[in-house]
């Protein structure tokens, strides 16, 4: 049960975000740096989160506040689809399908985004990678998307520079893969563009070049009236 919470248009504002299971804000800050009002929700307190932020069940909120918004993102956990998890014996719950079907409920046009171990359940996603975007980085990440948005699948660069042992420092001349108990943080913020989060933001964060990138081909269509805005 989520608290009644009020959200309504204030003409000339810019397009509003909804950013399910928003952890630390990667997400979040790609899509207010491509022009939305972002609202983070996420059922643990995020207090490094960098814009409006409610603490919530997820999939509670959308269907109950989800049509309020003119576009949402949804990054239910990867623990469940995530190797390293299942190697060491651990169980998380799978989210994406009830996920998908809330957000289908709403009426916007909406992404939902996972980890490669995930794609057999996602419908025809897009896969972003940091050599798109001319990161420092290779971080491949899987986005399908629904209610009358759709992305185009940009050209993947050849991945030509070696990566670090996952986990291990970064030696010169490689990439780090800033997963698990890794060192550098300092490095995976600078190369990763997050620099207000620590290590456990880090690991799961979806950078935000990635969603800048998604926010302008969904501005592009809202601007063109080809999707429906929120009153």
């Amino acid at each position: 049960m989520t608290q009644p919470t009020p959200f309504r248009r204030v003409r000339g504002a810019r397009p509003r975000l909804l950013d399910l299971f928003c952890c630390q804000g990667g997400a979040a800050k790609g899509y207010a740096d491509a022009g939305f009002d972002v609202t983070g929700v996420d059922k643990d307190p995020q207090p490094r989160y960098p814009f409006r932020f409610v603490q919530a069940d997820a999939i509670a909120f959308v269907l109950e506040h989800g049509a309020a918004f003119d576009f949402i993102h949804a990054s239910p956990p990867c623990q469940h689809d995530t190797e390293c998890q299942r190697l060491q014996g651990n169980h998380h719950p799978d989210l994406i399908a009830p996920t998908r079907t809330a957000l289908e409920t709403t009426g916007r046009p909406w992404v939902l985004e996972n980890v490669g171990g995930a794609v057999p359940k996602l419908l025809a996603p897009v896969m972003l990678c940091g050599q798109m975007f001319a990161l420092a980085n290779y971080r491949h990440r899987f986005f399908e998307t629904g209610g009358g948005f759709r992305l185009v699948q940009p050209g993947h660069p050849a991945h030509l520079v070696p990566q670090a042992k996952m986990g291990r420092p970064v030696p010169p001349g490689h990439y780090g893969q800033f997963v698990g108990n890794f060192s550098g943080v300092a490095l995976a913020r600078r190369v990763l563009g997050v620099p207000w989060m620590n290590r456990d933001g880090i690991r799961e964060c979806i950078p935000p070049a990635y969603t800048r990138h998604i926010g302008g081909a969904a501005l592009e269509l809202l601007a063109a009236g080809r999707m429906g805005v929120a009153a």
